[in-house]
């Protein structure tokens, strides 16, 4: 089994070239390339040429590198995904993604300009609509494979803005609707990547918005700034703790006597084949981020 950790998915302006040389060196697990929230409008043109030659220049090593667009409404959209196609990055970040249509005429761009095949597509997850659409947009992934649908990330802020949801520690106006998309996601074999913690230098709160967005299911958060990856990376890995009970269980069920057992006692613990299973998760990740260069 492997996995690919993305524990922490950073945003980068497109319009500033000493941070795009600077992501190469960051330990983030991806890079989104931001056209979109992060550039001035009279700033998009260079932003595009500069996030394109970053991407065609590589040097990201396992970094996966994304490129957010504009919205398919703008009038930037086109140019930003001839670009992003002609680049070719890891996976297109679509903005405000509301409907399975969306991610159609996205799959039309992407053959009729001959998309490496490569290249993924990620959607955002930040109006009311997406929401009340989730499980339609997720099911994109296995109806529609050619829309290349592999990852959901909450747009939180858009969300709180559009929703009318106070921001607040706990984030009990947001919960239904992340879990909401963490099931759509789930149930449609996507990966989903947390939202955005806006308050860079309140570490306690950051920490605790993590290991709640951990503990709901998401493979990861998004982040502002580089001085939140350290948190979050150790947040969202399987600690030394949680490693050695899953290779426990694994080596538990592996043994003869246990072949056809379903569920065993061990350390007086209770534990079935489904933990195994999520075991062998638990140990994969841990490879996969030991493995990162």
């Amino acid at each position: 089994m492997t996995l690919r950790p993305r524990r922490t998915v950073l945003y980068m302006p497109g319009s500033n070239a000493r941070a795009l040389e600077k992501a190469r060196t960051l330990d983030a697990d991806a890079l989104i390339l931001d056209l979109e929230d992060a550039v001035a409008p009279d700033a998009k043109d260079a932003a595009r040429a500069l996030v394109a030659g970053a991407v065609q220049a590589g040097g990201y090593g396992a970094r996966e590198v994304i490129v957010r667009v504009n919205g398919a409404a703008t009038p930037w959209f086109e140019s930003d995904m001839h670009a992003a196609i002609a680049a070719a990055p890891n996976a297109i970040l679509l903005p405000k993604v509301e409907t399975p249509e969306a991610l159609l005429h996205v799959a039309a761009m992407l053959e009729t300009h001959g998309a490496s095949a490569g290249i993924r597509v990620w959607a955002m997850m930040e109006t009311p609509l997406a929401m009340l659409n989730a499980s339609a947009i997720a099911a994109c992934a296995r109806t529609h494979p050619h829309t290349r649908l592999a990852t959901f990330v909450m747009g939180t802020n858009d969300l709180a803005k559009e929703t009318q949801a106070r921001q607040v520690p706990g984030r009990a106006p947001m919960l239904a609707l992340l879990s909401l998309c963490v099931a759509a996601a789930r149930a449609h074999g996507l990966a989903i990547i947390d939202g955005v913690y806006n308050a860079i230098t309140d570490e306690p709160g950051f920490r605790a918005e993590c290991e709640q967005g951990r503990d709901f299911g998401f493979d990861g958060k998004t982040l502002i700034h580089p001085s939140q990856l350290a948190i979050c990376n150790a947040v969202f890995a399987p600690d030394a703790s949680e490693v050695a009970w899953a290779r426990k269980i694994i080596a538990a069920f592996a043994l003869p006597e246990n072949s056809g057992k379903g569920a065993l006692q061990i350390d007086g613990r209770m534990v079935e084949r489904l933990h195994a299973t999520m075991a062998e998760q638990t140990v994969a990740m841990a490879q996969a981020i030991a493995a990162r260069v």
